[in-house]
């Protein structure tokens, strides 16, 4: 999907071609490296269930899983892996733990990324609407991200699609109410499975500790171009990188190289740090950046003044 926003005046084309190259093993090892973390933390979650040291635990544990997140962001773009079978496999995946069905987050994804900031077409822009500091404040506390998640969820198996989703066509709205449906058959399904059982394990390493570590993952979600309405479409001035340490940027399969991203959607994510500096030595300028504490501050500064731009 890099053919709607190249741009030939950042990066040299030799070095973006360089840097475009996708690889499995890269992919492999990326995803191996996730879900072994998260396999070890579910492990010491169900076993020191209801000491101290579970606490961090669960909150350890339910960040990596809303960081799947990224992995299925990844995999919409083709460029977690080189084989389109692997990208669609683990989105498939990923999307099942995230609530979040992969095709409509891919062709949702994608309007958000053909017109970036543009409030007519931008379909993030379109969803959330414009943040006061009350509605910001809701959506960062993670509360906001999951009433509309399973309001829209509920309502696209219902067979409600959300009136502004221009981006569908016929066929695909029809396939996306299908695809919700089927999630909805699959949960139905591990929830009867867990009664039946009488097993608590979904609620407890699963579904408790995604649900209530949303908001450290909202920092990411967030930050990314909240606050940035002066970039107009430029997506090296209405996109932010954000400045973390190198656990939360592995987590997140570098996503926090969000500018670089955005410009360069086509570059795999583990060639994103390398795309930030060719970027900014091209341009001469650093990228928009900003840790987390400083991006909430600004944007709270900005939400007490009025409804932001971007």
């Amino acid at each position: 999907m890099d053919s709607f926003v190249s741009r030939t005046d950042v990066v040299d084309t030799k070095v973006l071609k360089s840097l475009s190259k996708r690889s499995d093993a890269k992919g492999l090892v990326q995803l191996a490296s996730h879900l072994g973390a998260l396999a070890a933390t579910g492990y010491l979650l169900w076993a020191s269930w209801g000491g101290w040291w579970s606490v961090p635990v669960f909150v350890l544990h339910g960040y990596l899983i809303n960081c799947l997140f990224a992995t299925q962001h990844e995999c919409n773009h083709q460029t977690a892996f080189r084989s389109r079978w692997l990208n669609d496999a683990t989105r498939a995946f990923t999307a099942f733990t995230q609530i979040y069905p992969a095709w409509w987050e891919a062709w949702f994804h994608f309007a958000h990324h053909r017109h970036t900031g543009d409030w007519t077409k931008d379909a993030e822009l379109l969803q959330r609407g414009k943040y006061t500091l009350g509605n910001y404040l809701f959506y960062l506390s993670g509360i906001g991200y999951w009433l509309g998640r399973i309001r829209i969820f509920l309502r696209m198996a219902a067979g409600i699609i959300p009136a502004n989703s221009w981006w569908l066509s016929e066929r695909q709205r029809r396939f996306v109410v299908w695809e919700h449906r089927a999630h909805l058959v699959g949960y139905i399904a591990l929830a009867s499975l867990s009664i039946a059982t009488d097993s608590w394990l979904a609620l407890q390493i699963w579904l408790a500790p995604m649900l209530l570590t949303k908001p450290l993952h909202q920092l990411q979600n967030l930050g990314e171009h909240l606050g940035l309405e002066d970039g107009g479409l430029d997506t090296t001035k209405n996109t932010r990188t954000l400045n973390v340490p190198a656990f939360v940027r592995w987590a997140l399969w570098n996503m926090p190289y969000h500018s670089a991203h955005h410009t360069f959607p086509g570059v795999p994510f583990h060639q994103l740090p390398a795309l930030h500096r060719a970027i900014e030595k091209k341009l001469g300028r650093k990228l928009p950046n900003a840790g987390y504490f400083e991006t909430v501050c600004a944007v709270v500064r900005q939400a007490r003044r009025g409804p932001e731009g971007s």
